[in-house]
């Protein structure tokens, strides 16, 4: 059979079984040997329909993102089919929603699914790690959210997919493959079944969810394994100029996925993890990963294992701890998601928040960092959570975080790992010294597990009950309630003096955060001057103009917008001496907008600054402080 599409004619498969997809549920064929214009071709064979009329949906959102995704965006020319492949009659109800009448008739549905990363859409944008990208030859992110979909009242069913795959190509997941590396004669394609370069991958899924929960990436094999404990590592990367390797990131990262282990009590509770990492040589203004309950999505500027080697530690870190909660503990907004009509937990304080304490806090107990570097993390978390809103109880911003408070959600990893801090201090010291926060998780994750979630109402009364009455306080003031969290008096209890503010004299750079800004300069993020109105009085005396662009400083070329440049920042704040001249070469338009390089300098001085959440290890610390501090900060 052949089908013409935009002048171009393509073989495309019909497979059948011998069992059919009625019997076995959900069995889903996608072919990624055949890409026209950025889009692949998907068939499902579908389950049995018992209603003349039923609806396919594809996701609105998927859990762990917080924003709205609209996946059925990117599908296109999708048929639905009778067994003698008449088709029949579908209606497009809005953006991830089909009505299919005579469904009964159901045999066939067919779709072409375009990539999310690089084609432009009308609507929300969909974060990297979350979406789909299809390069012919190349690579293939399928997050299967962007690729099946499901009818409505029948996500439970279970779910095959098969992936064509080229015979070089290697895919990275956390699923464990029913067949690999097979041929396409165990598809029995009445078409194109000689091919010899291509191999057939087959997996299978318990519901929808899973099926979701599980990411996958396909290139030319760049892969490393980790034993941990129990569980089975998987390092799966593609770096398009070869800049960084699987076994890189794996030796990287390996250290941190051990001090976990350790954390966790020494076993872990899957068998099998996968890091799947996409590095891309293009601009990126934004980046990260998602966390799944098997696996961790990656999607990240290409840079050498030197220049990225703290981030990867701290995005393994968080995204790892994910194991532990939500796939041990989580309520029934998150065990039950509705892909179509989410219902959000109010409990992101402990899904991200504390995830992204642990974070950091392994990495300071098994001595990747000191106490100083940590203490730093927390101090970047408070000055970041000043920007938002603060005076919002947390529940509050985490049940509605899809709409009204949707520009609040990064907030998560910031307050929410400083509830996480001050929840661990308040349980230190309550049990002393014998139980934190570390405690609390694992025993929840015994209490309930994977396939027991509890009710979102009701978590703080269980806390509460499992520990003292003084943390359902602490619950009642500060994550459900407005009050400030209790900064001062948890870092007290540990022998650390904070202050809230203070005036001090400092250098600085001349380019604080409230005046710069992004602008892309021959395809590249460079920074650049936003407003003159809040220099410091050394960017005034620098003689800095709006829409500067900022190429030098002090002789060296200033790095793109992205992880390399706030160590550069750093190490020429920590080189500044008063006296010394401060230089930068800026790319500056003149009144007919001609843009040519102009030197600016000026001796470096001290001004008054006002500092904020300032932290010192207390040189007066009682004994009591400093045994509390172990028991907090030591294995």
């Amino acid at each position: 059979m052949r089908l013409r599409l935009a002048g171009v004619f393509l073989c495309f498969w019909v497979a059948s079984h011998a069992q059919t997809g009625k019997e076995k549920g959900y069995v889903y064929t996608v072919d990624i040997t055949k890409v026209v214009k950025d889009r692949v071709y998907v068939e499902l064979l579908s389950p049995a329909i018992s209603s003349d009329e039923i609806i396919f949906y594809f996701p609105k959102i998927v859990p762990g993102t917080y924003d709205i995704a609209d996946y059925g965006r990117y599908v296109t020319e999708f048929t639905a089919t009778d067994k003698k492949g008449r088709k029949l009659e579908v209606l497009k109800v809005d953006d991830n929603t089909w009505k299919i009448k005579g469904a009964t008739k159901l045999a066939r549905i067919s779709y072409w699914v375009d990539d999310t990363i690089d084609t432009e859409m009308k609507g929300p944008e969909i974060f990297q790690s979350a979406g789909t990208n299809i390069e012919e030859g190349k690579n293939f992110i399928m997050n299967t959210s962007g690729y099946f979909g499901y009818f409505k009242d029948m996500k439970e069913l279970p779910f095959q997919f098969n992936v064509i795959r080229p015979k070089d190509f290697y895919g990275t997941t956390g699923l464990i493959a029913q067949q690999t590396g097979k041929p396409l004669s165990i598809l029995k394609l009445e078409k194109g079944g000689r091919e010899k370069d291509k191999l057939v991958d087959v997996y299978k899924t318990s519901n929808y969810d899973q099926l979701v929960d599980s990411p996958l990436m396909y290139n030319k094999a760049d892969t490393a394994v980790i034993r941990v404990a129990n569980t089975e590592v998987l390092v799966g990367a593609y770096s398009p100029t070869g800049k960084i390797t699987a076994k890189e990131i794996a030796a990287s990262i390996r250290e941190v996925l051990m001090a976990q282990k350790e954390f966790l009590g020494g076993k872990l509770p899957v068998e099998k993890y996968a890091f799947i990492f996409y590095f891309t040589d293009k601009p990126l203004y934004s980046y990260g990963a998602l966390e799944h309950s098997y696996s961790s999505m990656y999607y990240m500027p290409e840079m050498t294992i030197e220049q990225i080697n703290q981030q990867l530690h701290d995005f393994a870190a968080h995204e790892f701890f994910h194991i532990i909660t939500p796939l041990g503990i989580h309520s029934q907004e998150i065990g039950h998601f509705d892909f179509n009509d989410p219902k959000m937990s109010q409990h992101l304080w402990m899904y991200e928040g504390v995830t992204e304490y642990f974070a950091g806090l392994v990495q300071l107990k098994y001595n990747l960092i000191d106490l100083h570097q940590y203490l730093e993390m927390l101090y970047e978390k408070m000055m970041t959570s000043d920007g938002f809103k603060n005076e919002v109880p947390f529940t509050e911003i985490s049940k509605f975080t899809l709409d009204k408070y949707n520009d609040q959600y990064y907030n998560v990893y910031q307050k929410g790992a400083l509830i996480g801090f001050c929840l661990d201090v308040k349980l230190r010291k309550l049990s002393h010294g014998k139980y934190g926060l570390q405690n609390l998780m694992l025993d929840l994750s015994k209490k309930f597990g994977k396939d027991k979630a509890f009710e979102d109402d009701q978590l703080f009364d269980e806390i509460t009950r499992m520990t003292y009455p003084e943390i359902g306080t602490f619950f009642k003031r500060y994550v459900q309630g407005p009050e400030k969290l209790p900064l001062k008096e948890a870092f007290a209890e540990i022998g650390i003096l904070y202050t809230d503010e203070a005036k001090m004299k400092t250098l600085n750079l001349g380019i604080d955060q409230d005046v710069i800004g992004v602008e892309e300069i021959e395809g590249k993020p460079k920074l650049k001057i936003v407003t003159g109105d809040n220099l410091s009085p050394v960017g005034k005396a620098l003689g800095f103009k709006n829409d500067d662009i900022l190429i030098k400083l002090n002789g060296e070329i200033i790095p793109d917008v992205g992880p390399e440049l706030e160590g550069f920042l750093s190490r020429h704040f920590a080189s500044l001496e008063a006296g010394k001249s401060l230089s930068y070469t800026v790319l500056r338009k003149d009144d007919k907008g001609k843009s040519s390089l102009v030197d600016l300098s000026t001796p470096n001085a001290e001004v008054e600054v006002t500092r904020r959440h300032l932290l010192e290890v207390d040189p007066e610390a009682t004994p009591e402080e400093i045994a509390l501090r172990d028991a907090w900060m030591k294995p």
